[in-house]
This record gives structure tokens, C-alpha cells and sequence, in this order.
């Protein structure tokens, strides 16, 4: 056994990401056309970018028009404007696929998003091995990342969330940079602007990048602060002004962040700015009076920032019941996975996509579910648990930075409890939970005394990780399966 890890470990440090990256790419590219059909948002993102690309703003479409789109005839919109509450961004990602392959190919409906899930796989490696001092462990990170089946499928889907995924890894990554520099002075912290455009394109992506903005503001703040304390009482014997110092170095932050971020977002909207035809554009701000404060910015602002209020007001009060809807308290224990295709076919049938005859007595089923790997997710809950646990105790800088991430990406959501959510959000939190993962199993190898011992757990671990997601994979990807090899993936009720 001491063998095998030793070549395993040998192997690792030469090929061992590439291996991942391969792994990785061949989850997320392998037929990823199918199924040729929108499925659950694509409805919306994916015609909204083709609108977007075409006009510069999400026009329309005709009742019913999903059918033909799939079909191929996809130049049904019309010129009128679409009411939508996402910022554009996204779309336009989505748009570069459809503009490579064609909105009639299914494929590029998740080309781009499929490329960024894959960047996403590289960057948690560049996270880990500067978080953890160690190409191994980084790979480790990349590994999970690569076989879950929540970042599998959210890349596989032309949605918003595995792209806003990627845009806050890059953020945190960009944030590690710059805490390694240790720079307090103003306009010396390239990194730090590098993090405020990544947390404004995140915004730009879905609004829910601000949460990440925020915290990993606050948090600068208070890291800054720290070290300027450090460094004070190494000079001087007199008391440490916290106030003061908050308020300078906060404000030293926001300068920095703030308007970088804003720009970056705002740029977002060009198209919706430099037309005239999208939703709102052409608002009369005299017939809504909005408040003083915004009486000089020029129309297509004003009218810009009259559609936030109201796409504001749409996301707070979102309370439509969905049948896939999850309680965010639900989200780290996967009570509530969004099936986000299913197609049964009797025995004898021939399926209407595939064309395949079913030839199992209990039927055949075809389904994408965003359900996650449970030895990654289930594990996590305790990874995140002894986490806090630890940083409770030690205040320690790594556990606190995986923890903030998190927490960015999950604690907001418990104060909207009474809003319309599903599962797949989580996924832009995912990251974290498995580098709290890698966090423990990394602590188990360095403080156990039986260090071999701890190896062979460790790979036991990851393969245990590979199995299950060899067995789920069918449901990742759509593959067409007897009911019956379904139906045993359906642990638990709420799962179908």
C-alpha cells in the first residue's frame, strides 16, 4: 500500500491537474448537446441572449415558442421589449456560444458555460495550492470540483449561476493575491481592483454578487485594520483609535472597490444603453418623480435606475410556488434537487428524442438532475461544521477565509426564506465547501500520529467520491437508463 501511494503521489505531482482538466472537460463537453430541448431557465436565458446579441436588449418572443426554437427556427422574436430582472451579462456570455455555433445547435445554448464550469475546475486549484501552500492539496480541490454533479450539470446548462460560480472564484483568488501583498497604501493594490471587477462582472452576472462584494469588503476592512494595529503598537504605547481607523481605512476601501466594481457593472448594460428600444428604456421620469438625488443624471440613467427599483421589487417579493422550490436550509443537505429534465418512455416506445426504443419491461427514463456527489456534500456539512468549530477556537486566517466565502454565498439567503429559491444557487458556494473539505482532510494527515493510516482514509475518501459519481452520472448527463436504475438513484423522496 505504501507503494501504491508513493506511485499515486508521483503521478500526481507530473500529470496530476491535467489528468483532472481531461476529467473535467470530458464531464462537461461529452454530448453536451443534449438534450435538445431548453431546459428549466434556458426558456428564458438562452432566447434572451439570442434576443440581446440581436438587438442589443432582450426583445420578445411568440406564445408557445419553444418548440420551434428547438426545432431550429429561432428568428421568431420580435423588436418589442422583454421585461427581464437579470443584468445582462450572463446572456451575453450565453450569446458568445449561440454566436460561435449557431442558435440552432444545442450546443452552443452551453458552450460558453460549459467553459467557464472548466475554468472554474483550474481556478480552484489556483485557490487551494496558495491557500493550502501545496500543489497536492490544490489538486485534491480540483478533483472534487471536476466529478460533482452540481458543478457537472450547472455547466452543462445555459443558466446564470455556474457563470456568476465562476466570476467569485476569480474574485477569491484575486483577494488571496492581494492579502499575500500585505500593501496598505491606497492605489498600490492591483489585485484588490482585479477583485472589485471580478465582483462586478459577478453582479453584472445576477444580483446576488453583491453579497460576495460586500463581505469581501468588510472583510479587507477588517484584515487591513489588523495589520495597521500590528504595526502601531510595534511604533507607539498609546491606545489604538478602532473608530477612527475604521472609518479611514473603510473608507480607503470603498474608494478603491466601490467605484471599480460599479463601473464594471454598469458597462454591463451598454447594449440596453446605447439603444433605444429595451424595457423601460425610454421612461418618462416625470410621469414616476423619482427621488431628487437622481434629477441630473441624464435620461437613459434615470430610466436605468427606475427598471432596478422595479426588478428589485420583483426579487423580494417572488413567492410563486414552484414544485422544485428549496428551503436555503435544505440547501447544504440536498433535501431538494431541481430535476431539470425528465423524459419516461413505456416499453416498446420509441423515445421522441433520442429515437432509442425502450426495451425494458419497466420502462426507460431519461433525466438531468442537479443533484450534487453526496460524499462531497453530505462530508461538507461536517467539513464546515469543524471549520467554524476551529476558527472559533484559533482565529485562524485560513479556515476564516473559506468561511467568509461561504458565507457570502449562503447566509443572505437565510433572511429570504419567504422568497421563491431552488437548490442549484448553492452552487456558487460550492467551491468553498469543498476547500473546507480539503481543509480537514489536509488537518487529519498533518496532526494524526498514524500518518500512513491517514493516507490510505484520504484515498479511501476520494474513492469512495469517484464511485458515487460514476453512479449518478446517468442522472448528470441524461443518459437514457431502464425506470428501475432511476428510481435507485432516488434516495430520498424529496429527491423525485
Amino acid at each position: 500500500m505504501t507503494k501504491l501511494i508513493a506511485s499515486l503521489r508521483r503521478i500526481a505531482e507530473g500529470y496530476g491537474i491535467w489528468l483532472i482538466m481531461l476529467l473535467a472537460a470530458a464531464l462537461r463537453f461529452i454530448n453536451l448537446g443534449y438534450p435538445r430541448k431548453l431546459v428549466f431557465d434556458e426558456t428564458y436565458y438562452v432566447k434572451d441572449a439570442l434576443t440581446l446579441g440581436s438587438l442589443g436588449y432582450e426583445g420578445s418572443w411568440p406564445a408557445d415558442p419553444n418548440g420551434q426554437f428547438e426545432a431550429g427556427n429561432t428568428n421568431i422574436f420580435s423588436s418589442d421589449p422583454a421585461y427581464v430582472v437579470h443584468p445582462p451579462l450572463g446572456k451575453w456570455i450565453i450569446w458568445l456560444g449561440i454566436k460561435a455555433l449557431g442558435a440552432d445547435n444545442s450546443v452552443g445554448w452551453r458552450y460558453s458555460v460549459a467553459i467557464l464550469g472548466l475554468a472554474s475546475v483550474w481556478l480552484i486549484y489556483l485557490v487551494a495550492k496558495r491557500l493550502f501552500e501545496s500543489k497536492l492539496w490544490g489538486q485534491v480541490a480540483a478533483l472534487l470540483l471536476a466529478v460533482d454533479g452540481h458543478a457537472i450539470v450547472l455547466s452543462r446548462t445555459g443558466l446564470l449561476d455556474g457563470i456568476l460560480a465562476f466570476f467569485v472564484i476569480l474574485a477569491f483568488y484575486f483577494l488571496l493575491r492581494d492579502r499575500e501583498q500585505l500593501r496598505l497604501r491606497l492605489f498600490a493594490r492591483p489585485w484588490l481592483i482585479a477583485a472589485a471587477v471580478s465582483l462586478g462582472l459577478a453582479s453584472a452576472v445576477k444580483w446576488s454578487g453583491l453579497y460576495y462584494l460586500a463581505f469581501f469588503c468588510v472583510y479587507v476592512v477588517l484584515s487591513d485594520i489588523l495589520i495597521e494595529r500590528r504595526t502601531y503598537y510595534a511604533a507607539n504605547s498609546e491606545p489604538f483609535n478602532w473608530v477612527s481607523r475604521l472609518f479611514v481605512r473603510g473608507g480607503a476601501t470603498a474608494l478603491i472597490t466601490l467605484p471599480v466594481a460599479f463601473v464594471t457593472y454598469l458597462s454591463s448594460w451598454t447594449g440596453w444603453l446605447v439603444t433605444s428600444g429595451g424595457y423601460y428604456r425610454n421612461f418618462d421620469a416625470a410621469e414616476v418623480k423619482l427621488p431628487a438625488a437622481f434629477e441630473w443624471l441624464p435620461a437613459p440613467l434615470q430610466a436605468l435606475w427606475h427598471y432596478h427599483l422595479q426588478a428589485y421589487g420583483f426579487h423580494v417579493n417572488l413567492s410563486t410556488p414552484h414544485n422544485y422550490q428549496a428551503n436555503p436550509f435544505g440547501w447544504l443537505l440536498m433535501l431538494r434537487p431541481t430535476s431539470f429534465f425528465y423524459e419516461g418512455t413505456a416499453f416498446g416506445a420509441t423515445n421522441p428524442t433520442t429515437g432509442a426504443l425502450c426495451q425494458d419491461p419497466s420502462g426507460c427514463s431519461s433525466a438531468v438532475t442537479a443533484l450534487g456527489n453526496p460524499a462531497i456534500w453530505w462530508f461538507g456539512v461536517f467539513a464546515l461544521v469543524a471549520l467554524a468549530v476551529y476558527w472559533v477556537r484559533t482565529r485562524n486566517r485560513t479556515s476564516g477565509l473559506i468561511l467568509l466565502g461561504l458565507g457570502a454565498g449562503y447566509l443572505p439567503w437565510l433572511t429570504l426564506l419567504n422568497r421563491t429559491t431552488f437548490q442549484f444557487y448553492s452552487v456558487v458556494f460550492l467551491p468553498f465547501t469543498i476547500l473546507a473539505i480539503v481543509f480537514v482532510l489536509r488537518k487529519y494527515l498533518h496532526e494524526t500520529e498514524n500518518r500512513e493510516r491517514a493516507q490510505k482514509t484520504i484515498l479511501a475518501y476520494l474513492g469512495l467520491v469517484l464511485v458515487f459519481s460514476a453512479f449518478f452520472l446517468t442522472i448528470w448527463l441524461g443518459i437514457e437508463t431502464p425506470y428501475w436504475w432511476w428510481r435507485l438513484h432516488m434516495w430520498i423522496p424529496s429527491w423525485i
